[in-house]
C-alpha cells in the first residue's frame, strides 16, 4: 500500500499558485489522482475544461470556478464538483484558497494548447 509524505510528494508552482502532488498513477494510485491546491488571491488559472469530473474539497478560504456566464463558490468544508467538458478557471477571490483536487486517473485538461494529463496527475 503506497503511502506518500509531505516530504515525498512533488510541487508545481503553477504561476504563484502551488499544486502538491498525493495521489497519482506514478505513485502508485489506479484509480483515482489527487492534488492540494493552494491558490494565491486574484491569481486565477488557466481557462481549461477537463475530460473527466473534477471534484474540490475546499480546506481553507473560498474557491470560485468561473464559468462562462456564473459563478460557483465553495467555502471551508465544502466541496466543488465540475463537470466534464465544461471550460472554467479557479480563482481565490477574498484571500489564499486551499483546496484538495480528485480527478479519476486518466481524466485529461483541455486548453486552447491540446489535451493533456497534467503532471501532478500522471
Amino acid at each position: 500500500m503506497p503511502v506518500i509524505t509531505a516530504d515525498d510528494a512533488p510541487v508545481f508552482d503553477t504561476g504563484g499558485n502551488v499544486i502538491t502532488g498525493l495521489a497519482a498513477p506514478s505513485r502508485g494510485a489506479r484509480d483515482v489522482a489527487a492534488w492540494r491546491v493552494r491558490l494565491a488571491p486574484d491569481n486565477p488559472s488557466p481557462v481549461h475544461a477537463l475530460t473527466r469530473e473534477e471534484t474540490f474539497v475546499v480546506l481553507s478560504g473560498a474557491l470560485t470556478a468561473r464559468f462562462d456566464g456564473h459563478d460557483e463558490t465553495a467555502t471551508a468544508g465544502g466541496a466543488l464538483i465540475v463537470p466534464s467538458g465544461v471550460r472554467f478557471s479557479l480563482v481565490a477571490v477574498d484571500g489564499p484558497d486551499e483546496a484538495v483536487c480528485v480527478l479519476p486517473v486518466g481524466g485529461q485538461a483541455i486548453t486552447d494548447e491540446g489535451t493533456f494529463t497534467p503532471p501532478w496527475a500522471r
